[in-house]
């Protein structure tokens, strides 16, 4: 149950942080830049196989001598999550109409305005899937988790993890019935948000 609040707790947190400034990099990302090279920088880390990245955040979690536990989970599975988020919103920036924004700016909103009033709300789907999507993953993800964690603090997959090695029990199998579950529910919900957020 300590394993599983971990794991609920991680994947909010992440799910926030990497929806924020996932969309924050793709409205950037649209807006002032022409070339590939640094969307390819900012989507890089999904690209990356789940070891060389839990190595890399490591590393740099050692060389800013900062404290391995629940928050280093967040912020690294937040590094992981933001690169799909900012795919998805990427994707959708592809079909606003600019002229909206033009719009606002000329009859005198504020750039932050615009970007609240009229930018976010046409984004709304992508930004709701792409949280939940990086909900999701950081749920069940185990690689990083368990690079950037202490020996004190775990998730629910590295508990599954050091179960696992003594053979799998019926406990085993109900903890992976309920990841199932989670994943499920949140996909719905993706689904039935986005659906909702398209129609308003």
């Amino acid at each position: 149950l300590a394993s599983l609040g971990n794991t609920l707790v991680v994947a909010a947190a992440a799910a926030v942080l990497a929806t924020v400034l996932g969309t924050l990099t793709a409205v950037g990302i649209h807006r002032y830049t022409s070339g590939g090279l640094i969307r390819a920088i900012a989507i890089a880390p999904a690209m990356l196989p789940d070891l060389l990245l839990a190595i890399g955040l490591l590393s740099l979690f050692t060389l800013l001598n900062f404290t391995l536990g629940l928050v280093s989970v967040i912020l690294a599975h937040a590094v992981f999550a933001m690169a799909f988020v900012t795919a998805i919103v990427l994707a959708r920036l592809a079909q606003v109409d600019p002229s909206l924004e033009e719009a606002s700016r000329d009859l005198g909103a504020s750039p932050a305005r615009t970007l609240l009033k009229v930018t976010v709300p046409q984004l709304g789907p992508a930004i709701i899937s792409g949280g939940l999507l990086a909900f999701t993953l950081s749920l069940d993800e185990f690689v990083i988790a368990f690079f950037t964690t202490s020996p004190t603090v775990s998730t629910l997959p590295i508990n599954i993890y050091s179960m696992v090695r003594f053979g799998v029990s019926p406990e085993i199998n109900a903890l992976a019935t309920m990841l199932l579950g989670l994943t499920v529910l949140a996909v719905l919900g993706t689904q039935r948000l986005t659906k909702i957020a398209d129609s308003l």
